[in-house]
C-alpha cells in the first residue's frame, strides 16, 4: 500500500469519526467526561475491530462451507445471508459494548445515566474510524481516490451513524437502568443489547436489498437519520432521570 493511500484512508476514516464525536459530546456539556476516558474508549473501539475481523471471517466461513457440509445439503442463499448478517451484527455490538466497558464504564467516573450513552457512542466511533479506514484503503487501492471519496461520503452518512445509533440504543437502556438494581438492571442491559443487534442487522439487510437502487438507498439513510433524531430525544429523556 502506498503512503498516499494509507494517509488518505486514515484521514477519511478518522476525521469523520472525530467530527461525530465532537457532535455527540456536546450533549454532555454540563458535566463532561474525563478526556482520558474518552480517548481510551475511542482507542478500545478501534482495537475491537482487530478482534471483529477474524471472528467475522470465521462466521462467513462456517456459514458458506461448514454448515453446508454438516447438513449435507446446500443452504438457500437467503438463509446464508440472514445467518451472516445476524452473526456479524452480534459480533460487532458485543465487541463495542466490551470496548466501552474496558475503556470507561467499569470506572467510577461512570457516575450518571448519560455517561453510558457517551461512552458507548465513543467506543462505537472508534470502531467506525478503523473500520472505515480499512474500507477506504481497499476502495482507493482498487478504484482510485474518486471511488474512495464516494465510499467515504456514504460511510460518513450511513455506516458511522449506524454504529452510533446501535450502540447509543444500548447506552440508552443502560442509562434507564442506571439507578435500578439487580435483575431489572441486567434486564435493561440485555434488552438494549438485543435492540442494538436488531437495528444493526436490519440496516445491513436493507443495504443489501437496496444495492443498485438510489431510491431505496435514500430510504435506508433516511431511516438512519430518523434513528439519530430519536437518539437525540433519548438524550433529553436521560438528562431528566433522577435517583
Amino acid at each position: 500500500m502506498s503512503p498516499s493511500t494509507l494517509f488518505f484512508s486514515i484521514l477519511g476514516g478518522v476525521l469523520p469519526a472525530i467530527f461525530w464525536l465532537w457532535f455527540w459530546l456536546r450533549e454532555d456539556r454540563l458535566h463532561p467526561e474525563p478526556r482520558s476516558l474518552i480517548a481510551l474508549s475511542f482507542l478500545c473501539g478501534m482495537v475491537a475491530v482487530l478482534f471483529a475481523l477474524p471472528a467475522e471471517q470465521w462466521i462467513c466461513g462456517q456459514v458458506i462451507g461448514g454448515l453446508a457440509a454438516e447438513c449435507a445439503v446446500e443452504l438457500p442463499i437467503t438463509i446464508k445471508i440472514l445467518l451472516i448478517v445476524a452473526g456479524l451484527s452480534i459480533i460487532e455490538e458485543v465487541l463495542k459494548f466490551a470496548a466501552s466497558y474496558l475503556g470507561a464504564l467499569r470506572f467510577r467516573d461512570n457516575d450518571e445515566p448519560i455517561d453510558s450513552l457517551i461512552y458507548l457512542i465513543t467506543a462505537a466511533l472508534g470502531f467506525a474510524a478503523l473500520e472505515n479506514t480499512l474500507f477506504l484503503a481497499g476502495a482507493i487501492k482498487t478504484g482510485g481516490f474518486v471511488a474512495g471519496f464516494d465510499l467515504g461520503v456514504l460511510r460518513f452518512i450511513g455506516a458511522s451513524l449506524l454504529h452510533v445509533v446501535s450502540s447509543g440504543t444500548l447506552g440508552f437502556f443502560l442509562a434507564l437502568g442506571f439507578y435500578k438494581r439487580g435483575r431489572i438492571k441486567k434486564m435493561d442491559a440485555i434488552i438494549g443489547l438485543f435492540a442494538a443487534i436488531v437495528l444493526h442487522a436490519l440496516f445491513n439487510l436493507f443495504i443489501l436489498k437496496s444495492e443498485g437502487s438510489s431510491l431505496q438507498m435514500f430510504t435506508v439513510f433516511a431511516f438512519v437519520w430518523l434513528a439519530v433524531i430519536l437518539l437525540l430525544i433519548g438524550f433529553e429523556k436521560v438528562k431528566q432521570l433522577k435517583a
